[in-house]
């Protein structure tokens, strides 16, 4: 199973602010989207029919994101992102926003998820088949946190772009 997922996208003039830049809360729309698509396809998790089924759901507890280099109109953007971390009631989830050949860096989010259950409106934990996924899917990273890492992939950006 793949852990770290790729999807191309292109960035849209509506998203875009005076400078053709893509506008920086537009930033999160695309990384959420895009995670939802590809935890769709790649580990066949529709979130959406997963609530309707369980009514489990996850809601952003917090956002940590730092902007690089812009996204222009037009411009196609990869887009990946990997679980880096995981407990009965949390995700952490770390996205990046890359130029199309990944040569340039655009965008790193971190993102935690709290499960949660839409019937009690309550926080609620994991199930163990997503535990399970969880495990299995699972790229720790070295850095707790996350201007570490941070400085750490533009240090092995850098690192592979000389070599």
């Amino acid at each position: 199973m793949e852990k770290v997922l790729k999807t191309k996208r292109k960035v849209r003039f509506q998203d875009c602010d005076p400078f053709n830049h893509l506008n920086n809360s537009k930033y999160l729309e695309y990384f959420l989207n895009t995670r939802e698509d590809q935890i769709a396809e790649h580990y066949d998790l529709d979130v959406f029919k997963y609530m309707h089924a369980t009514g489990l759901s996850w809601v952003v507890a917090s956002n940590q994101i730092s902007y690089i280099k812009p996204a222009f109109t037009m411009e196609t953007v990869l887009i990946e992102s990997q679980l880096i971390q995981y407990t009965d009631n949390l995700l952490l989830v770390e996205m990046k926003m890359w130029n199309e050949n990944e040569t340039e860096l655009k965008a790193i989010l971190w993102i935690k998820f709290i499960p949660y259950n839409v019937q009690t409106k309550k926080a609620a934990n994991h199930s163990d088949d997503l535990m399970k996924l969880f495990q299995s899917v699972v790229v720790p990273v070295d850095q707790s946190i996350f201007e570490h890492r941070y400085i750490a992939t533009i240090q092995n950006l850098k690192a592979r772009t000389h070599a």
